[in-house]
């Protein structure tokens, strides 16, 4: 077992009997809007050792950012991605090595900076997690779309009231 395998040991729920286990594990069954019902949350423990972020409980959809630079693909790239849909690749700068960029497919592309603008406040559990270890999460709900879209710095939520993308 991994030492962040050991961390993911609490679920947020509000009547899961396993949470008093030391080792639960979140079930997957969704609610009507699409939500899981539980969600992996850091444990008591880790989350009382303090944040590297503040905790903050709402985020909005945004979309997705804005491409650095892009360029066509070339006739090579048309031959090896067309059947992937990508239309663009963006070239990252040589700081991001060893990897050099990302292709784009055109409804990605049609995304950039267009969220639903909904709003989503988080259980306080969640948000700490978030607030110890940023990068916990690879994706979040969105109440708007009622679905669960990536995070980090490539995905589509902001904090509220800030530019700063969750799960960065």
């Amino acid at each position: 077992m991994s030492e962040r395998d050991t961390l993911r040991k609490d679920t947020n729920s509000g009547n899961d009997p396993k949470l008093d286990t030391s080792c639960s594990v979140p079930d997957d069954a969704k609610r009507p809007d699409g939500q899981y019902v539980d969600h992996w949350v850091l444990p008591d423990e880790e989350r009382a050792k303090g944040f590297v972020r503040p905790v903050r409980r709402s985020y909005k959809h945004v979309g997705l950012p804005a491409p650095q630079s892009l360029r066509d693909l070339t006739s090579d790239e048309h031959k090896q991605y067309d059947q992937y849909g990508y239309a663009k690749f963006e070239e990252y700068p040589a700081s991001r090595s060893p990897i050099t960029g990302r292709f784009w497919t055109q409804a990605e592309l049609d995304k950039i900076g267009k969220g639903c603008g909904t709003v989503t406040t988080m259980p306080i559990a969640i948000a700490e997690t978030y607030a110890r270890e940023p990068s916990y999460y690879g994706s979040t709900f969105c109440c708007g779309c009622g679905s669960y879209l990536r995070v980090g710095e490539a995905g589509e939520f902001v904090w509220e009231g800030t530019d700063e993308r969750v799960g960065t």
